[in-house]
């Protein structure tokens, strides 16, 4: 992958293929304004102005491109990202219309994850001229930001076990002068008995842990962000089938998720007294394993009954959540690959929000739609909360029935916020299991882009 920073430049007025963009209803008259050559070239290649077509044609002694888009006059995230991917390596700028949000999907599509192809390179890069200059800054650190998500996801989990996560949190802590505090081990049985049940099975390289991330001015409005990081998630003893088990690399994805959001943060120094809380594990089988049937005490001081060694992430959010509450923040944010019950009910797409109010869920869907990064509201349904009763625990790990699984989930987790707090929790899938354009099969950002504009918007830089 190039560097974001690299792939849009200011245009300052040097050579540059130009594109155009044309829609399905301004084909005709396009058309008409090219020479016989040119609409030939254009009918060879089947253009028609359709979303996503691309097409080069000669222009004189050199030529032009042309790309098809809903609208010129007002491009989303991903209407150049087909254009990106496709055009040979050079320098580039819009003839009709001016980038804007399309600056992002620009970078995206010329996301690879080739670092373990011995022989793929791919191509050089394809360089944007922006007369929005003001604009460029914005977009490319979000870009960055996806990146660095996608390629969390994208490493085989041998690569991306707890104790790399843990170096991916001091690498961010050091480039902020953050604070950084990590409990390990056995060590965590006292204070996060959860976290340490969950993970105590993996091999000793892959021990579990909670990194404890803090940045920023005490007497800001505490954030807290808090992301799953099941490393790998083979189920445990209540084990996967090989076909489920197969893309459990990415069920560190929240941690992945909130690893990126304070890195946005944090950059741009938004006046927040920042918590960022990662649990990583491997939901491994040993013979110390934890159990259906086992019964866990919590940092919160309840317990919990353990029905299904596989609803193994709610678990370690459990524990890292009342860290969180603990600090009273103004907002807690979450995300995780939690349930499959959220794929089931929005797909692969859409990830699942949760909120205590309104008013926050407002926020961030709106934010989500207008950045090309939508969510779907779920209800934290009262009645639901029978589904986790126990006989002999102050709750169970996972409902009896297939019911409801996301809201479930959610009503889980929401024991384990701090009573009153303002909570925002993401089910999110953290991939993209056919590819799009600018959104590769693997490791993508949903819910990401979403909570970093409603956060920028309620508590400004």
């Amino acid at each position: 992958m190039h560097e974001a920073k690299a792939l849009i430049r200011p245009d300052r007025g040097e050579d540059a293929v130009a594109i155009h963009l044309v829609s399905k209803d301004g084909f005709e008259a396009f058309a008409k304004a090219l020479s016989p050559v040119q609409r030939a070239a254009l009918a060879a290649q089947k253009f028609e102005g359709g979303g996503y077509q691309t097409a080069i044609v000669p222009d004189g002694d050199g030529w032009l491109a042309v790309g098809g888009v809903a609208n010129p006059e007002s491009l989303s995230a991903w209407c150049l990202a087909k254009l990106a991917e496709e055009l040979p390596e050079g320098t580039y700028r819009l003839a009709n219309a001016e980038a804007g949000p399309a600056m992002f999907g620009w970078i995206m599509g010329q996301y690879r994850f080739n670092r373990y192809k011995s022989e793929d390179k791919g191509q050089g890069p394809r360089v944007l001229l922006t007369g929005q200059v003001g604009q460029i800054e914005g977009y490319t650190i979000e870009a960055e930001a996806e990146c660095l998500l996608r390629d969390l996801v994208n490493a085989p989990p041998e690569n991306m076990g707890p104790a790399a996560l843990e170096a991916e949190c001091e690498k961010l802590a050091k480039a902020h002068k953050a604070e950084l505090t990590v409990v390990r081990g056995d060590t965590l049985e006292q204070d996060y008995p959860m976290v340490h049940a969950v993970g105590r099975a993996a091999a000793r390289h892959h021990a579990p842990r909670l990194m404890h991330l803090v940045w920023g001015d005490p007497t800001h409005p505490v954030l807290a962000v808090v992301g799953k990081g099941v490393c790998f998630d083979s189920g445990g003893l209540n084990i996967k089938p090989g076909a489920g088990m197969r893309l459990m690399k990415k069920d560190m994805g929240g941690a992945a998720h909130a690893l990126a959001l304070a890195g946005l943060i944090m950059g741009a120094r938004l006046k927040v007294r920042l918590h960022l809380l990662i649990p990583a594990v491997e939901n491994a089988i040993s013979g110390n394993a934890f159990r259906p049937g086992d019964i866990l005490k919590t940092r919160k001081g309840l317990t919990v009954e353990i029905d299904n060694t596989d609803a193994e992430g709610r678990l370690i959010l459990g524990d890292a959540l009342t860290r969180a509450s603990e600090e009273e923040p103004d907002l807690i944010v979450d995300f995780a690959t939690l349930t499959g019950a959220a794929r089931v009910a929005l797909g692969p797409d859409l990830p699942a929000l949760f909120a205590r109010r309104d008013e926050t869920a407002d926020a961030f869907l709106a934010a989500g739609k207008a950045n090309d990064d939508a969510a779907w509201r779920l209800p934290l349904h009262e009645a639901y909360r029978e589904y986790l009763a126990s006989d002999v625990a102050d709750m169970a790990n996972s409902a009896p029935g297939p019911f409801a699984g996301a809201s479930v989930a959610g009503l889980f987790l929401d024991r384990f916020v701090g009573e009153g707090l303002d909570w925002v929790h993401f089910d999110t899938f953290a991939w993209t299991p056919a590819a799009k354009p600018g959104r590769a099969r693997g490791g993508r950002g949903l819910g990401l882009r979403a909570s970093w504009h409603a956060i920028r918007a309620r508590y400004g830089s």
